[in-house]
C-alpha cells in the first residue's frame, strides 16, 4: 500500500501515487535530451562538446543538472567510451570509427530526479560490440520484468546475472542501481547479481534505477587517478543501459522511456 512519507524497515522510501507524475516529468526530459544528442555521436566529435550541448539543453528546459557540483564533479553527463565502465569524464578526446559509448544524464525537474543512460556508436557498429550492447539492453529489460510487489531485489539481480552469464559475459559488481526520487541516491542499493528471494521485498511506490554494466571479459574494474573514471581491469569492452522506474500494483512503470524510440543505438 502506498503511504505518504512511509519508509520500509530497510529505509526505502514509499512514494505516493501523485509522485509518479513528477518522476515522469524528470525522466522524460532526461530521455529526450539523450534522444537529441544522438546525432552528435559521430567519428571526430569530442565527448566534451556532447556534454556542452547536454548542459545547454538542461538549462534551456529550466531544469538543473544533478551531476554538476556533485562531489566536485563539473559536467552535465558522464560519457564512458569502450572499456570505460562508468563515470567517464567528458573531454577533448575525439571519438573514433566504431567507438561505443554510454551517455548518462541526471536532471532535476521541480525537485524530482530523472536518471537514465544508454549506449551509442560512432560510425559503424562491429559485430562483437553489437552483441555486447544487445545483451546489456536485454539484461536491463529482463531485470525490469522481475519488478513487482512481493518479489525481492535479489530476484532482479538474479534475473540480470543469469541472462548475462548465459551469454558468456560478466556483470560488474562494483557499481549498482539506487533509490531516487527527491534525492539523487537513496536506499536501496540495486545489485545486478544475486540469489532469488534475497534482499528487501519490493513494494508499490518504490522508485529506483536499474543500470546493469556488462563486460565482454571479466567483471573486475578499477578507478583511475581522477577518482571518477572506472575501467575494466582486462581492458575488455563494457556497456550499460539505465532506466528509472517506479513499482506499481502489478509491475513496473518506466519513467525514462525514449520519446523518439532511440533507447537502443540501432533504432531506425
Amino acid at each position: 500500500m502506498i503511504g505518504k512519507g512511509r519508509q520500509t524497515r530497510d529505509g526505502i522510501r514509499i512514494y505516493e501515487q501523485a509522485d509518479f507524475a513528477g518522476m515522469h516529468a524528470a525522466g522524460e526530459l532526461a530521455a529526450r535530451i539523450l534522444d537529441e544528442v544522438a546525432e552528435l555521436v559521430v567519428p571526430g566529435q569530442t565527448t566534451g562538446e556532447i556534454d556542452r550541448v547536454i548542459e545547454s539543453k538542461v538549462n534551456a528546459a529550466g531544469a538543473k543538472s544533478a551531476t554538476i557540483g556533485y562531489r566536485g564533479y563539473q559536467h552535465a553527463s558522464c560519457i564512458s567510451v569502450n572499456h570505460v565502465v562508468c563515470h567517464g569524464i567528458p573531454g577533448d578526446k575525439k571519438l573514433k570509427e566504431g567507438d561505443i559509448l554510454n551517455i548518462d544524464v541526471t536532471v532535476i525537474v521541480d525537485g524530482w530526479y530523472g536518471d537514465t543512460s544508454r549506449m551509442y556508436v560512432a560510425g559503424k557498429l562491429n559485430r562483437k560490440a553489437e552483441r555486447l550492447i544487445q545483451v546489456t539492453h536485454d539484461a536491463l529489460m529482463t531485470g525490469i520484468e522481475a519488478v513487482k510487489p512481493g518479489n525481492t531485489f535479489g530476484d532482479i539481480g538474479h534475473a540480470i546475472q543469469s541472462y548475462v552469464e548465459g551469454h558468456r559475459m560478466s556483470v560488474v559488481r562494483d557499481f549498482c542501481g539506487h533509490g531516487l526520487g527527491r534525492v539523487f541516491h537513496a536506499p536501496p542499493n540495486v545489485l545486478h547479481y544475486g540469489r532469488p528471494g534475497t534482499g528487501a521485498v519490493l513494494e508499490e511506490g518504490m522508485f529506483f534505477t536499474i543500470e546493469p554494466m556488462v563486460n565482454l571479459g571479466r567483471p573486475e574494474t578499477k578507478v583511475l587517478a581522477d577518482d571518477w573514471t572506472a575501467v575494466t581491469r582486462d581492458k575488455s569492452l563494457s556497456a550499460q543501459f539505465e532506466h528509472s522506474i517506479g513499482v506499481t500494483a502489478d509491475g513496473a512503470e518506466i519513467f525514462t522511456l525514449s520519446p523518439g524510440g532511440k533507447f537502443h543505438p540501432t533504432y531506425g
